[in-house]
């Protein structure tokens, strides 16, 4: 195999390795890492993995971009993250001891209908998955070259929780977590701002995502200040954390068929288009995937690109707060890796695209060579509101005796939209019911059940901070509570 290295999508700097960018996120001129080539898997190498355990698939699947760690090293790493004891928080009536059990739904128009439980981690959601891999790397590589690290992240409802449950207690981290004030559901702000571990500093933005993302886009964007506080990050602009989400789609048709070239197809809940251009990364690797179906709620600036070819942001004030919060984004920072592919990796383009978008809030790739790509990456989209995730969570309930939290439901709104007959469509759950009481109940007329270690979640003392919408008080903070 070719080694791998890393490039920016804005094409500033040199190519560099795989532990060389874990540690940073956005790359110094501000655009996000991609490797310089997408690793190849044959039809036959696939199916040798066919009866690997999660952990061995892993190890394959991350090989293949992380060819500088040692493989012993690497292995290691890999089989301490996916354990029973980790990923052990399976729900009520699930009695598999897989990390990621592939659920057979039933059969509609013709079609397997397959639910990837994703929500089995610590904090009962997907992210957990490609997040507890990434805390053991980074401590891992912090000590190979005797650093720290301060991270700062910024999360809708799932990333924090995940983020933090991942880092605390890792030797030489410190976590400053950026949430919107108000505007996660009570069992994710209970489950965040519950943790009093010292590395842990929560802070509630008042603002939306978008603003919270902003800022760690432009904290980071400081060089100076990014190297003089060891600043990293662990949302989905780290490039870790993308590759850690491949795995279960490799996972997924492994278990979803049973002979080499099968097509399938993935319905992605989509916020910061992070897990689906997993997806987009596992196919161009060469796995039999037919169909990327983009599943958006009422925040729907992706479908509207995926339907017309503009993707348009909208401000914080037109970001609607709704039932499926984790997905209130506005403005995905992920969709830039997506673009540069679309622009067959013209960095020059790119930067002129995003500079387009920074000025006049959208990209209009609307009739050009670019946007008829979308179609050959295999991406359709659509749009799923609160009625519909009342209803889809009712009809699941009623037909397959499963409980969906609010945006699998609107994953799966979506995906009975695309379904073709013969191409199994495999749904990624988002996370578990718990986490949603209010709309479980409003659809179903009863709360969610949990795992029995998050009963009286919401009665624990709470710690975090409220702090306005600004970048300095943000630096200042952080200069505060890292001195010494």
């Amino acid at each position: 195999m070719d080694a791998v290295h890393y490039t920016s999508t804005r094409g500033g700097g040199t190519p560099r390795t795989f532990s060389e960018i874990l540690l940073e996120g956005l790359a110094p001129d501000g655009g996000l890492y991609l490797p310089d080539h997408y690793p190849q898997v044959s039809a036959d190498e696939l199916e040798s993995w066919r009866f690997l355990s999660y952990a061995d698939l892993a190890t394959e699947v991350l090989a293949r971009f992380c060819d500088d760690i040692p493989l012993d090293d690497l292995r290691d790493i890999v089989h301490a993250t996916y354990t029973p004891e980790v990923f052990g928080n399976a729900r009520a009536g699930d009695d598999s001891a897989e990390i990621a059990p592939l659920h057979l739904l039933g059969e509609e128009n013709g079609t397997q209908l397959f639910l990837l439980a994703l929500s089995n981690g610590p904090t009962l959601a997907f992210k957990d998955l490609a997040m507890q891999l990434l805390g053991n790397l980074f401590e891992y590589q912090l000590a190979r070259v005797g650093r720290e690290l301060t991270i700062l992240g910024a999360t809708s409802g799932d990333t924090g929780s995940a983020a933090e449950y991942a880092m605390r207690g890792k030797h030489g981290i410190r976590v400053f977590m950026l949430s919107p004030h108000g505007r996660m559901s009570p069992f994710q702000v209970a489950q965040m701002f519950s943790l009093n571990d010292p590395n842990i500093v929560n802070l509630a933005v008042e603002g939306v995502f978008d603003d919270c993302q902003n800022i760690v886009k432009r904290v980071t964007e400081d060089a100076a200040f990014k190297v003089d506080h060891s600043i990293g990050v662990v949302n989905s602009i780290n490039w870790a954390r993308i590759v850690g989400q491949v795995i279960y789609y490799f996972h997924a048709w492994l278990r979803a068929t049973d002979g080499p070239g099968q097509a399938v197809s993935f319905t992605v809940p989509s916020g910061n288009f992070g897990n689906v251009c997993a997806g987009h990364v596992a196919r161009m690797m060469g796995l039999p995937i037919d169909t990327l179906v983009v599943a958006t709620n009422e925040n729907n600036v992706l479908d509207e690109f995926f339907t017309t070819g503009v993707y348009r942001m909208r401000p914080p004030a037109d970001t609607f707060h709704t039932s499926s919060p984790s997905m209130d984004i506005s403005r995905a920072s992920n969709f830039e890796r997506f673009v540069f592919d679309l622009v067959e990796r013209d960095p020059v383009q790119l930067a002129d695209l995003y500079r387009a978008l920074d000025t006049d809030g959208y990209i209009d790739l609307s009739g050009t060579d670019a946007f008829a790509r979308v179609a050959e990456f295999g991406f359709v989209s659509g749009t799923s509101t609160h009625a519909d995730r009342v209803a889809t969570i009712r009809s699941i309930d009623a037909r397959y005796g499963i409980t969906v939290d609010p945006h699998t439901a609107d994953g799966l709104k979506v995906a009975r939209e695309h379904l073709t007959p013969g191409i199994p469509m495999i749904a990624l759950e988002t996370a578990q019911p718990a986490k949603f009481g209010a709309i479980i109940d409003e659809a179903l007329g009863h709360p969610p059940e949990r795992p029995h270690s998050f009963e009286g979640l919401e009665a624990r003392e709470q710690h975090f901070e409220v702090v306005p919408n600004d970048v300095d008080t943000i630096k200042r903070l952080i200069v505060e509570r890292t001195a010494g």
